[in-house]
């Protein structure tokens, strides 16, 4: 069984994933593939010289992503260009890991863990997509106590990003997290139960 676990910032989506490997299920961080793709020696790597120019590699003979950001922030074409490298090779390392874990332990349930899970079309590669949802006033003030972020950056942190309203309608399952930890928690054990028949409190540990 194979999920996709997705959610917008301060969404909750984090704390959901540690809980799911608490669990026992096999997670999948697309951020930490994404950080693979740019490793020096590897066709990620070297696709995005290629299109982004040497200027890209600092002295080290790694990708600066300050650089590689400069070029993209604020110009789609070129956010395209990057977002149509790095998605297909997280998605491909991504499927790899699920093929091995599979292949170890048939009955493990596997979640990719991924913000860009619709805007990627990752959707297919999973059996279902969890969307975590929080309402936006919610979110801003989560994340200006947690990350230090002024209100205004939250806010437009969440303008660019795909509304709840349309995770809603495309996920199979959605978490509503504009509640406490607790309430999150038993959220979970309730999918966990319909997806494996194991009641989850039971094996709880406190999650931060």
């Amino acid at each position: 069984m194979k999920i996709g676990l997705t959610g917008g910032i301060a969404s909750g989506k984090s704390t959901v994933a540690r809980y799911l490997a608490q669990l026992g299920a096999h997670v999948i961080g697309a951020d930490a593939l994404g950080h693979r793709v740019y490793e020096p020696g590897t066709q990620g790597f070297a696709r995005v010289v290629e299109t982004f120019g040497e200027d890209i590699v600092g002295a080290e003979g790694r990708i600066d992503r300050k650089v590689l950001g400069g070029k993209v922030f604020g110009a789609p074409e070129r956010l395209a260009q990057l977002t149509d490298i790095v998605w297909p090779e997280i998605r491909a390392l991504a499927e790899a890991e699920m093929v091995d874990v599979a292949r170890r332990d048939p009955s493990r349930i596997i979640v990719l863990e991924a913000a860009v899970m619709f805007e990627a079309g990752w959707e297919s590669a999973v059996d279902e997509v969890w969307a975590v949802v929080v309402a936006p006033e919610v979110a801003v003030e989560r994340a200006c106590t947690r990350d230090g972020m002024s209100a205004g950056d939250v806010r437009r942190r969440i303008d660019a990003q795909m509304s709840n309203e349309e995770r809603r309608a495309r996920a199979d399952v959605v978490i509503d997290n504009s509640r406490d930890t607790e309430t999150l928690l038993a959220r979970i054990d309730r999918e966990w139960l319909r997806l494996t028949g194991n009641d989850g409190r039971k094996q709880r540990e406190q999650v931060v």
